[in-house]
């Protein structure tokens, strides 16, 4: 999944990678566009875009936008996610029973936007705890104490989506995700949207949603150690440490969509472009090269988004 910005000249666009397909989020329809294996053929999943006054307003906000942005992908993101799991059943011909439907949904859903927030809970309380257990009495200073807990997210984190690259489900949704990107930097550059001329540019992006979690890790580094310095503690417990994270997310999530905002406007920009390396780094993990069969399902997805816009 990757964002843009709202002053993107050629339009606002995003998408998500979803089970052998991929979503298109336009500015009157978000669609999706799934292969079925039984037929090779591209079935389309189509929802209006609706305007939610409260999150309109809210993302217009410095700072609380960020967190809008992931209410608002949140819920364009599940009915998608729902749509491709239930194709994906069909074509393998299982009678999937909700409760496996819905743990499938999730899994995949780790590395989207579903449980962004379910899972960054997780990620900020874990590194933490393990932290204090392991060096709380080595060490003095909440600064040298972020930045081993930051190490700490850094390693969980890779860990993680290395893993579960290598199983065959995940490898082919980073496909997707690849196809994905690719699709938008074509489209970005001003050239016919082709298999060939899709093809030709890189599976990594500057808006992706990869790069916003690399951001969150290093922006909580600061984040979390200004607070209890500012607030006067000379220490913290275990218990105190974990509500401050909970206490301090929203602040880390806000202050991270408005440096992925500044980082892309800067990427053409020499020297300064390397403020968004560390997302690029992570979507070597998240994304990977895509078939052509695989660039033509995300090419007619999007295709669809610009022609459903083009009748507004």
């Amino acid at each position: 999944m990757f964002w843009l910005s709202q002053d993107n000249k050629v339009g606002v666009y995003g998408g998500l990678a979803v089970m052998e397909g991929v979503m298109f989020a336009g500015q009157t329809t978000n669609v999706t566009a799934v292969r079925r294996k039984s037929n090779q053929e591209i079935e389309f999943f189509e929802v209006p875009k609706t305007e939610t006054k409260w999150l309109t307003m809210l993302k217009k906000i410095p700072f609380i936008r960020g967190i809008a942005a992931l209410i608002e992908a949140s819920g364009k993101g599940a009915n998608h996610l729902n749509f491709s799991a239930e194709v994906y059943a069909e074509e393998e011909g299982e009678e999937i029973e909700k409760p496996s439907r819905l743990t499938m949904i999730l899994g995949v859903a780790l590395v989207g936007v579903l449980s962004f927030l379910m899972g960054k809970v997780i990620f900020t309380l874990v590194p933490a705890a393990l932290e204090y257990i392991l060096f709380e009495r080595f060490f003095d200073g909440f600064f040298l104490h972020n930045i081993i807990e930051g190490l700490i997210k850094i390693i969980i984190l890779f860990g993680y989506l290395y893993v579960i690259s290598l199983t065959p489900l995940i490898k082919r949704l980073f496909q997707y995700h690849g196809a994905e990107h690719k699709v938008i930097s074509c489209y970005e550059a001003g050239l016919d949207l082709t298999v060939k001329n899709v093809q030709k540019f890189s599976t990594l992006h500057y808006r992706c949603g990869s790069s916003f979690m690399v951001f969150t890790v290093i922006v909580g580094v600061f984040v979390y150690a200004a607070y209890p310095v500012l607030m006067g503690y000379e220490s913290i417990t275990l218990w105190e440490k974990l509500l401050q994270r909970l206490f301090l997310l929203p602040v880390v999530i806000g202050v991270s969509f408005e440096v992925l905002r500044f980082t892309n406007s800067l990427r053409e920009v020499p020297v300064l472009k390397y403020l968004g390396y560390p997302g690029l780094w992570l979507q070597k993990l998240t994304t990977k090269q895509p078939t052509d069969d695989q660039v033509e399902v995300s090419i007619a997805s999007f295709k669809r988004v610009l022609e459903l816009d083009a009748r507004k």
